[in-house]
């Protein structure tokens, strides 16, 4: 296991995805887990690190990808926000933004328009998320 990461949900059922400014898309929050980390400190880490927020304990795995590029697995957990922080953005992501799932796949279907791969994580989040009653 490599990676981990998560689609953050507010309290009104949004959703948040990060800028990466060097790669000119919209990602999931998260990233590597270092060694002797958690799955739970690395998605803190990584959600602090990338976006400023503080996230809710309950966490569900909604899906795990294998890279073979890399060897890895990524997994991808449902979160809820539980605080969103004053942030500099002083790392590899310039921002967030919340909007809800759909809009969410429609800007990155146009964005990324020969890779479905993140469009598929947000249809498997928000088909959990429906499960939950989160949205």
């Amino acid at each position: 296991m490599a990676g981990v990461h998560c689609i953050p949900i507010t309290e009104t059922g949004s959703i948040m995805m990060a800028w990466d400014k060097d790669e000119l898309i919209l990602t999931t929050i998260g990233g590597r887990i270092e060694e002797n980390e958690s799955l739970d400190e690395a998605l803190e880490r990584e959600a602090m690190e990338e976006v400023g927020i503080i996230l809710e304990s309950n966490r569900i795995p909604f899906a795990s990808w294998y890279w073979q590029s890399t060897d890895t697995y990524t997994v991808w957990f449902l979160v809820r926000v539980e605080k969103i922080l004053a942030y500099s953005f002083d790392f590899e992501k310039t921002g967030y933004v919340i909007f809800n799932f759909e809009t969410a796949k429609q800007i990155v279907s146009k964005i990324e328009s020969n890779n479905d791969k993140r469009v598929q994580i947000l249809k498997m989040a928000e088909e959990q998320a429906k499960n939950l009653s989160w949205i």
